[in-house]
């Protein structure tokens, strides 16, 4: 390894992440260095670590290489590995653009939830096709201390629980993972949405991010949560023909969230690089232990 290795600052709508550029995978982030990189006091701080590669230079995107020239190897902050992250699309953008590997207009980048659509637009806006968001049948039921509330399933490559509430405070503090049940609704761990109505087609919501905590904004859950208060308010543009748009207020800031009648979700919102530098090789080291 050496001894220093680049390093980038970003976010969008306040959900961050630590940015390592790796065209050729050469730099392996096990889970305790993302975990050390995202600590918010001993290391860099961020919801997350989004390690920029070449798809033809991982083997988790070979495949799609052709489609997509990079891959979005993304980390959840406590190490683990996620299919998708919406803010994290967007930010990603926002670096190749950056770096100059991309202009404004459209482009591709690969996930591990597929290839996703992506547009740069001149104001600065970033719009991400999300693909389809699958509601998965069985209720679920989401508790916090004596509250409990039944949640609507929904799948957007990743796993949501969204839950319509009187008060969002009534969430807690979302430190820890809220009791869903029943237990096997999610194997590998969900993210759950709590949500309170502002005005006709405009929500806001908090989220707990598997492997994260409380976030500031989650893009995947935002998308969740649009399809999830759509079809509460009787809509689904598959029916009716016409797409359906939602603002989604989120704590850093706001998304709008358009589904399509071909099924097709797009989130657009800002994307903002903060800061590049260094991460020093031998405090990496010393952080592992």
């Amino acid at each position: 390894m050496s001894t220093r290795i680049a390093f980038l600052k970003g976010h969008g709508t306040e959900n961050d992440f630590v940015i390592v550029p790796d065209p050729e995978n050469a730099i392996e982030l096990s889970p305790a260095a993302v975990a050390a990189l995202c600590d918010r006091r001993a290391g860099i701080g961020g919801d997350g670590v989004l390690h920029v590669v070449r798809s033809a230079a991982h083997p988790d995107a070979r495949e799609m290489a052709a489609e997509a020239e990079w891959f979005m190897d993304y980390r959840n902050g406590d190490g683990s590995v996620a299919e998708m992250c919406g803010n994290g699309v967007r930010v990603f953008a926002r670096y190749l653009q950056h770096a100059g590997h991309v202009a404004e207009g459209d482009l591709t980048i690969a996930t591990r939830a597929g290839v996703k659509t992506v547009h740069i637009a001149k104001d600065g806006d970033i719009t991400v096709g999300m693909g389809r968001a699958r509601l998965p049948e069985g209720g679920v039921t989401v508790t916090v201390g004596e509250r409990s509330w039944p949640a609507r399933n929904v799948n957007m490559g990743n796993p949501h629980a969204v839950a319509f509430v009187a008060d969002l405070a009534h969430a807690g503090n979302l430190y820890t993972a809220p009791p869903v049940s029943p237990a096997g609704a999610y194997p590998d761990g969900v993210n759950v949405e709590f949500v309170v109505d502002r005005g006709p087609r405009h929500v806001a919501m908090r989220v707990h991010e598997r492997g994260s905590g409380e976030t500031r904004s989650c893009g995947t859950g935002a998308c969740a949560v649009a399809v999830a208060t759509a079809r509460r308010d009787g809509t689904d543009p598959a029916v009716t023909g016409t797409p359906a748009t939602y603002t989604v207020d989120v704590p850093g800031g706001r998304l709008v969230i358009t589904e399509r009648p071909d099924g097709e979700i797009e989130m657009t919102g800002p994307a903002v690089i903060v800061a590049e530098g260094e991460i020093d090789a031998e405090w990496l080291a010393h952080a592992l232990g």
